[in-house]
This record gives structure tokens, sequence and C-alpha cells, in this order.
């Protein structure tokens, strides 16, 4: 499966971003999909996590409350809202699929997209 991340940007502190992941070539409803993040000069973490069907989702401690990942399997696309956001949000964030279930280490994903650049200013 193919995945295009777009939704990226700068914005303050405080601001909300929604990022979207397109997939192609395969059937979307089939992968388990998450959304990992790399700041400077730090390794690619775990963000969050959504089943195949949309109803479990998993989140790291930093961004519960904030985000929340959701999918629309009619329109092969997972997405990312990101609201209250914080400098320390600040990195390039990737989507990636995985035909297994809930995971959050970066080498159990088979298929990543090219990530998108969020900015948080204080």
């Amino acid at each position: 499966v193919q995945l295009q991340a777009s939704g990226g940007g700068s914005v303050q502190a405080g601001g909300s971003l929604r990022l979207s992941c397109a997939a192609s070539g395969r059937t979307f409803s089939n992968y388990y999909m998450a959304w990992f993040r790399q700041a400077p000069g730090k390794e690619r973490d775990f963000v969050a996590a959504i089943s195949w069907s949309g109803s479990s989702t998993y989140y790291t401690d930093s961004v519960k409350g904030r985000f929340t990942i959701s999918r629309d399997n009619a329109k092969n696309t997972v997405y990312l809202q990101m609201n209250s956001l914080k400098p320390e949000d600040t990195a390039v964030y990737y989507c990636a699929a995985r035909s297994s279930g809930y995971h959050t280490q970066n080498d159990a994903y088979q298929y990543w997209g090219q990530g998108t650049l969020v900015t948080v200013s204080s």
C-alpha cells in the first residue's frame, strides 16, 4: 500500500492542525494505521494508532486528550486531529500501516508515508 501524508504546517501554540494520510494500492480496511513523529535530533516515536474498523484507538500519553486519530475506509484515509498544540509537538509526522494488530514500534509497520512537517511556535 502507498501512503501520502499531508496537512502539516506552522501554527502557534494552542492552535490546531489536521493531518491526512491517503492510501492507495491495496484494501485500506485490511491495515492497522498509525501516526509516528520525529523531532529534530530524536528518534521516530509512536503517536497514535487505530484499528481496521476504527473501533479501537491508542495514544501515547503526551497527546492523550489533545489528539484524535480517525479513519474513513470509504475514502482510504486516516486522519490525525491535533488540538492544543505545544512547541514540543514540533516534528515530522509520518503515517504507517501494518496488516497485523496494534503495535508501537517502528519496525512493526511495513508501509510508510513520506512525512509532513508540523512546526509549533511559542
